[in-house]
């Protein structure tokens, strides 16, 4: 709050110091040469994809599970998504997913999006080696925090950018961290960042040799947009940053809960896969629950924890499965995606959340599900 109230006290509501501040703090937090915030992820994303010169006849490979934002920037820049399946049991694009895509593709990708989900993150160490010249980019919304294990003595921040040409998040308000509204995108490209930066405010600069005659003069040398973050929004965030791995770790300890409480419901009901070579900065706490084999509609289950004050969701829907991607591209079916979707069941997690609190959630589960905990 005091940080807020300080820029609120202060000269600059927008487009001032405080956003150089919370990039820099950004960039040290996760390991990258440079940060440039936006209005959003989604609008981290579109930058990200114009930045690289995606447009009108290129094709982008997208995990199919994922927010719409992913598939949808690229849209944006009027280039085509070609959606790639996921491992069912992580929800993640992997080298058998990518590698079939790449395969199953008429033409070579302007680039590969590869989406951590719920905190965990997809390898971009075999993603890279797999992708071979073809420009990986990540969409790390859910995973502020988390890491790639590369061997006993080395892990890389997820946004370090070491493996990707860049790295897009949000700091949405139910994110790790939270500034409202907002994005980033993180990248070791200094003549990228620039492009980035212009790119936000409606393509215009400045030229300072102008000012003196005309201090009104600007120019807009590329087509923008108002993707700006306003200062108000980056005193919060880089104030959340500094929180950042106490929130992690508080995440970690409640989802160690569940995955133990989870594991003692029986066949049909489990935490989902976490890979080896992650360290995880959990977003979502996802079980994942065949209703089916249960003899349970999900939409039941629901609602009965909603009756006992418990918040569900489920995170998500494959993209190729809503209806202006169908129309676009046709029905076809990814089985991982689909397998994932149709169990997962994503739990209360929050940092203030208590272990009695967690207890709680499965108990109830269970008791909904109609099976017993056996410790």
């Amino acid at each position: 709050i005091s940080a807020v109230v300080d820029v609120l006290r202060g000269d600059w509501l927008t487009t001032g110091p405080s956003i150089n501040s919370f990039e820099n703090a950004f960039s040290d937090a996760v390991g990258s040469e440079h940060a440039v915030a936006c209005s959003s992820g989604t609008a981290a994303l579109h930058l990200m994809l114009m930045g690289l010169g995606v447009g009108p006849g290129d094709w982008v490979i997208v995990p199919s599970l994922t927010f719409l934002a992913t598939a949808n920037a690229v849209r944006y820049t009027g280039a085509e998504v070609y959606f790639a399946d996921v491992n069912p049991e992580t929800g993640l694009l992997d080298t058998e997913h990518l590698s079939y895509a790449l395969g199953k593709s008429n033409v070579e990708p302007k680039a590969i999006i590869a989406v951590h989900l719920n905190g965990q993150c997809a390898s971009m160490r075999n993603l890279k080696e797999c992708a071979g010249d073809i420009v990986l980019l990540e969409d790390a919304c859910h995973a502020l925090g988390s890491s790639e294990i590369l061997s006993p003595e080395k892990s890389l921040k997820t946004g370090s950018c070491y493996y990707s040409h860049a790295a897009a998040f949000s700091s949405h308000a139910v994110k790790t961290i939270a500034s409202g509204e907002g994005g980033v995108v993180t990248t070791n490209d200094t003549n990228f960042a620039e492009k980035l930066r212009l790119y936000r405010n409606h393509g215009m600069v400045r030229d300072t040799n102008e000012l003196a005659s005309d201090p009104w003069h600007y120019e807009m040398h590329s087509l923008g947009f108002n993707y700006r973050l306003t200062d108000i929004q980056c005193a919060l965030g880089r104030s959340q940053l500094s929180k950042l791995e106490g929130f992690v770790k508080k995440r970690e300890k409640l989802r160690e809960r569940y995955s133990i409480c989870l594991k003692t419901l029986g066949p049909y009901v489990k935490p989902i896969e976490t890979i080896g070579g992650c360290k995880p900065a959990w977003h979502l706490a996802v079980a994942l629950i065949d209703f089916e084999k249960l003899d349970i509609k999900r939409v039941d289950v629901m609602r009965k924890l909603s009756d006992l004050g418990v918040g569900t969701q489920v995170h998500y829907i494959p993209v190729h499965k809503q209806p202006y991607y169908k129309m676009r591209y046709g029905t076809f079916s990814l089985r991982g995606c689909e397998s994932y979707y149709s169990r997962c069941l994503s739990l209360p997690l929050w940092p203030d959340m208590t272990l009695a609190e967690v207890d709680f959630v499965v108990s109830v589960l269970a008791d909904i599900l109609g099976v017993e905990q056996n410790f």
